[in-house]
């Protein structure tokens, strides 16, 4: 069954693969849309009555905000440190938590579809991926990394399963990632992809690279050993991916 959701200031795809009654299908993808519905609500920073938007006006202190609201500020606080400040949730200014919040609210939905008894789909949010099980086809989805300059074209194909793909880039959004060291948007890399177990982790990371530059690639390399693997786009064309990196043959 396929799915695609507009929220989130983006479209969702939702894709299960499960051999499972449709009405019961039908109930799980319903399940996965209120709840990312839910989190653009209270975290998104274009509503003003949203959890964020009330807590950047200190009408909310951190004591009155909610579980979701302090996990997500705690995960921010603990990648900034991790990241050496390039994952910043106040690189623009005021707080803005979005670089961790989709891909968190994902995770958690194909969380959710899991406990409701899917175990072969497929979220895609933008670009954020998660996937568990395989394809309707038997074999491991297949995500492709849109080419940085062509949009009709693809960098690579990933042959994945269990696990996440993030995707951060300039070509879309233009400057919307700001190295926080400088306060100016990134310069070096023109798109980064991670894949591993996590794809709140996976998104901030492509993120915190992308920030860095160039000196990017090497970080990203030093995260293979936590199961994170990755692609990257230089600005003048060159490619770069870690020796485990899912690409289908």
């Amino acid at each position: 069954m396929h799915h695609v959701e507009h929220v989130m200031g983006t479209v969702v795809s939702i894709d299960l693969a499960d051999e499972l009654p449709p009405a019961v299908l039908e109930t799980m993808i319903g399940d996965a849309c209120q709840w990312l519905h839910e989190v653009d609500r209270r975290f998104s920073t274009y509503r003003d009555d949203s959890e964020v938007s009330r807590f950047r006006r200190r009408e909310l202190t951190l004591e009155e905000c909610s579980p979701d609201m302090r996990h997500v500020l705690e995960a921010c606080a603990d990648l900034w440190r991790e990241t050496d400040g390039y994952f910043d949730a106040y690189a623009a200014g005021p707080l803005d938590p979005s670089g961790y919040v989709k891909g968190w609210s994902v995770e958690i939905a194909s969380a959710r579809l899991a406990e409701a008894g899917s175990v072969r789909h497929c979220v895609n949010a933008g670009g954020d991926i998660r996937v568990r099980g395989l394809a309707a086809s038997g074999k491991p989805w297949r995500v492709g990394i849109r080419h940085p300059w062509e949009a009709d074209k693809l960098s690579w194909v990933l042959s994945v399963t269990d696990c996440a793909v993030a995707t951060s880039g300039t070509y879309e959004r233009g400057d919307h990632v700001v190295n926080p060291r400088s306060g100016k948007p990134a310069r070096g890399l023109r798109s980064v992809t991670v894949v591993g177990p996590d794809l709140a982790i996976a998104d901030a990371y492509a993120t915190a690279a992308l920030a860095m530059g160039e000196p990017g690639i090497g970080w990203l390399a030093k995260l293979v050993p936590d199961g994170y693997e990755s692609a990257a786009v230089t600005e003048d064309g060159r490619a770069f991916s870690t020796a485990g990196l899912p690409a289908a043959v």
